[in-house]
């Protein structure tokens, strides 16, 4: 036996919590005939979901300023004036909740009606108010809002150093301003120039606003690989890094691409024009949200009212695709490359964080349903390995906002391989939208919470539909089992309705586990993506230490953290074909003092109910759609749990809503 120790043990040794860092910043930029500051900082908390860790705003004032409307033109020179400037940029920033700020403007005298604000979640120097957006050039003439990274930070930092300029943050922001001022300082040319000659000089990302004392009816924004956005409304322009910020003020707005320049002038509108100076169209679009989409109404958290709306969401998802007459799925913008996709050898799906975990669950369902390989990479891997590509290759890009920078590397590299492109997103008008040969949007609705929720079960609701249409379409299934399969996913709406009745339920449940510092999550087959995401959605907003790991695999290493303080959540239905298996496996943690919570189908199970400390019920469904099911009740339990332990739910620590950066 003494020989054999090594093949048991009870016992465990506890891993140190993890933190996970992601970040996007907000922008938001006003030119019209109202109070900048007030859009501003209205925007601002809009976007504050997206980067909060400080915040600030620059506005234009004008030496006649009174607050009120104002009629001037453009001025025809941009140099820099020698003698006093009839206008001047007034600074407000905060380190912390735009709140903050929103105090700060208050009480100082930020009046204009034209200015640039920025919520900010830090890369270059800690989050203070000295490092918090805007920036000024050295002259305090020129203030500038970046979203992004500059790469070449160091490079820039040494050179303008060595030509006298002094830095007055850690940021990597500030050295635009100053590369901006230094282009038109030498060569006395116009605030729209000076910018797109500077911008030739920043490797890396931007998403830009930009203002100038000396021209102070001009609002420039540029991009590349950061997304910006212009609202357009009745004598007046909102640019900023997300809709949601727009919506308040108008529904029409024009999507800026990579390369885009836009430059607004009070009085003549606005042109937008690339960064080598070509003139551009771009198409003006309606916004399909609403304010009220934005808003928490009755609930506590956004979160919360996310989780809750996934009825509504899977509904609207399924509308006007599922015909259950001709027994068909519609994906229109898929049906001029369906048989190219079913013809490829492959199917490569590359996403990020909790977008990985559905297109797991979706090559299980492609391979279970339509019987074509496919492979899920995180995008981020995917761009930096110099993966073997054909042009028979199919590339799909799953990502919530559209924007998630890696993701559009992947495509980007895709592309010059000449694989044909798909994006699933949510964001209507995003680049990963514009950029795929093809795709299908998810129709979930503005998701606000960093925790994806809602936009998870809509990503795993079109992957299911367009592994049933691949399935029809190879005709490789009777047409009587088929339309059994579309009712089933056709009634997952009132089953998820079913089980967000169980509440309460999860919610005694969460106040027994609130003080724990580790949890296991286990899964086999289709239910195994959602140990992953079921995991991840804890640390995320609560901060304790989870892992989800395939349920064969606890013997290999995860089984030696079990005692009488882990708690291991078990997805068990009972009418899993490994049911018998996952039992094994609860037996196993249960032999070494540990608790378990089970996930599990309404099939009666007396056993299960003696041996688990919990279990929750969902409805039964079909083997591949349980995902939509099982992971609804493991999204309530970190909501209460994080809600328990007084974390801030929808802002979570040190992540935000997009990654729109390395």
């Amino acid at each position: 036996l003494q020989r054999l120790e090594y093949r048991g043990y009870d016992s465990a040794v506890a891993p140190p919590s993890t933190r996970a860092a992601k970040n996007m910043c907000g922008i938001v930029a006003y030119c019209g005939n109202a109070q900048a500051a007030d859009i501003l900082v209205a925007g601002l908390q809009r976007l504050e979901y997206r980067g909060y860790d400080s915040a600030g705003v620059a506005i234009i004032q004008k030496s006649e300023d009174s607050g009120g409307k104002q009629e001037s033109k453009r001025q025809k020179s941009a140099a820099p004036k020698a003698d006093g400037a009839e206008a001047k940029i007034k600074i407000c920033k905060q380190a912390g909740k735009v709140a903050n700020l929103a105090k700060a403007c208050e009480n100082s005298d930020v009046k204009g009606t034209l200015g640039i604000a920025h919520t900010r979640w830090a890369t270059h120097g800690p989050p203070t108010d000295r490092n918090s957006h805007p920036h000024v050039s050295c002259d305090g003439k020129i203030a500038v809002v970046h979203n992004g990274i500059v790469e070449n930070f160091a490079a820039l930092k040494t050179k303008l150093e060595g030509l006298g300029y002094k830095m007055a943050s850690d940021t990597d922001t500030e050295l635009i301003a100053h590369l901006i001022y230094d282009v038109r300082k030498k060569k006395a040319m116009p605030l729209e120039e000076a910018v797109r000659q500077a911008l030739t000089q920043v490797h890396g990302a931007f998403g830009l606003g930009v203002v100038c004392a000396d021209e102070p009816d001009i609002l420039i924004g540029a991009r590349r690989g950061s997304p910006l956005i212009l609202g357009i409304g009745d004598d007046e322009y909102v640019l900023a890094s997300d809709a949601s910020a727009v919506i308040e003020r108008t529904r029409r707005v024009t999507y800026l691409n990579d390369g885009d320049m836009v430059v607004i002038t009070r009085g003549a509108g606005y042109q937008i024009k690339s960064l080598d100076g070509v003139k551009l169209i771009r198409e003006v679009q309606e916004l399909e949200m609403s304010l009220q989409e934005i808003q928490k109404g009755e609930f506590k958290h956004f979160m919360l009212k996310e989780i809750c709306e996934q009825p509504e969401v899977l509904e609207n998802c399924m509308r006007g695709r599922l015909n259950h007459d001709t027994g068909d799925i519609n994906l229109g913008g898929l049906t001029p490359y369906l048989q190219r996709i079913i013809a490829a050898p492959r199917i490569i799906i590359c996403a990020c964080g909790t977008s990985w975990h559905a297109a797991l669950t979706g090559e299980y369902m492609i391979e279970n349903l339509a019987k074509i390989p496919v492979e899920v990479e995180y995008a981020s891997e995917f761009r930096y390995r110099n993966p073997v590509l054909y042009k028979s290759d199919v590339v799909v890009a799953v990502s919530q906002s559209g924007e998630t920078a890696d993701t559009l590397a992947a495509i980007s590299l895709a592309k010059k391989h000449g694989c044909l492109t798909v994006g699933i997103c949510n964001t209507v008008g995003s680049t990963i939208a514009r950029e795929t040969d093809c795709g299908v949007y998810l129709h979930a609705g503005p998701e606000i919470g960093v925790a994806s929720t809602k936009a998870f079960t809509a990503q795993i609701c079109v992957m299911c539909m367009i592994a049933l249409k691949l399935l029809k379409e190879k005709g490789d299934d009777s047409t009587a089992d088929f339309k059994k399969k579309l009712k089933a996913l056709a009634a997952l709406p009132d089953k998820v309705r079913k089980v967000l009745e169980e509440k309460e339920k999860v919610l005694n449940m969460s106040r027994v586990f609130r003080y724990a510092s580790n949890f296991l999550y286990l899964g086999r087959g289709f239910n195994f993506p959602v140990a992953l995401e079921g995991a991840l959605k804890l640390k995320e907003i609560s901060y304790i230490h989870a892992e989800g790991y395939p349920a064969a695999e606890m013997k290999h290493g995860p089984i030696a953290l079990i005692d009488q303080f882990m708690p291991v959540v078990v997805i068990a239905p009972c009418n899993d074909p490994n049911a018998e298996k996952l039992q094994s496996n609860i037996e196993e943690v249960l032999a070494r003092g540990g608790s378990v919570i089970a996930i599990s189908d309404e099939t009666k199970n007396e056993d299960l109910e003696r041996k688990c400390e919990y279990v929750v019920h969902v409805p039964n469904t079909e083997e591949f759609l349980m995902p939509l099911l099982t992971v609804i009740p493991l999204q309530l339990m970190s909501y209460y749990i994080a809600d328990m332990r007084q974390c801030n739910v929808d802002q979570p620590r040190n992540l935000a809503k997009s990654v729109t950066v390395e």
